[in-house]
């Protein structure tokens, strides 16, 4: 038995909570930056009694008539937002199947996918979505994520300059543009897009860890840490964003800052071996140390909010 609860929200699935560009593999907490895809909390579930069974759903308690397209949505949105997500990807498929015109079910069993790490099957499945609506966003979007999480980070492209061709203002889509360019070395046009996307949602936690970021890798770390602290500071911040902000301090070479901050996450031997890290990282070419970056970060990882 699957119950929903209420709460805001729309689609089923991740929403546009940002993509962080680098993942620091070696790091003992929370990785530094984070392919940050949000979980959302979904709205519209009615508590029932609904018996999951991807292969055969026959409908309230076993019984009665089959479930209709809309059900099964519901039923997908549920075992999604609680935390079942084989079950969910099975019911968006049969959703698809009997509404085989109507691109949510594949948005939803994309976004799912990419939360269980099957990339591939994401990318296929976001595709089916476009052969109905070739400008739906949600499907563009997801595409982007999904080649962006699988290392592509060049096919990512093509979806986002479409995506933004019809909402060249989301800022969620300015972030995703802005994390293909620093995959791609393009540190500048990645930085506009961050700008932009900040002015249209300030201090947005997902934009500011990922401007911070690409600040750093061009070593323009008094602006990266003036973007991060208030952020990395807040009662309310995360491992991720502390963490984030003690690499940017290492990397600055202010090795107080960075064990202060470090020091809120980890103990001390976890400590002394990121400030070591830090330090190998300094040493390096400004070339080799983003190459290092983005080879280290290129790696998917689970969703979190932003």
């Amino acid at each position: 038995m699957i119950k929903c609860g209420s709460g805001a929200g729309g689609s089923a699935g991740l929403p546009d909570e940002g993509i962080g560009a680098y993942t620091m593999k070696r790091f003992d907490a929370v990785a530094s930056v984070i392919l940050a895809l949000g979980s959302v909390v979904l709205a519209g579930c009615e508590d029932a009694p609904w018996h999951l069974d991807p292969l055969a759903i026959n409908g309230r308690d076993g019984g009665g008539p089959p479930a209709n397209y809309s059900t099964l949505m519901r039923i997908g949105a549920a075992a999604h937002a609680g935390g079942d997500l084989a079950t969910a990807v099975s019911v968006y498929r049969r959703a698809a199947a009997m509404e085989p015109r109507s691109v949510a079910p594949y948005v939803a069993a994309g976004n799912t996918l990419l939360e269980l790490g099957q990339f591939n099957e994401a990318i296929v499945t976001y595709h089916s979505a476009l052969e109905h609506d070739e400008r739906d966003p949600e499907a563009l979007r997801g595409l982007a994520r999904a080649y962006l999480m699988s290392a592509k980070p060049e096919l990512a492209s093509q979806p986002l300059a479409v995506a933004f061709q019809g909402t060249p203002d989301d800022p969620k889509l300015l972030q995703l543009i802005g994390v293909a360019d620093d995959f791609a070395g393009q540190h500048e046009e990645a930085q506009a897009r961050y700008r932009r996307g900040l002015e249209l949602l300030p201090r947005d936690p997902a934009l500011t860890l990922n401007f911070a970021l690409s600040l750093a890798l061009t070593g323009n770390y008094p602006e990266a840490v003036a973007a991060l602290r208030p952020l990395a500071t807040a009662p309310t911040s995360s491992p991720r964003e502390r963490q984030t902000l003690a690499l940017i301090y290492g990397l600055q070479g202010d090795q107080r800052a960075a064990e202060q901050m470090a020091r809120k996450d980890l103990d001390g031997a976890s400590v002394q071996r990121n400030l070591a890290y830090y330090d190998s990282l300094r040493r390096l070419s400004p070339q080799a140390r983003q190459k290092a970056i983005r080879s280290l970060g290129m790696q998917p990882t689970p969703s979190q909010s932003s």
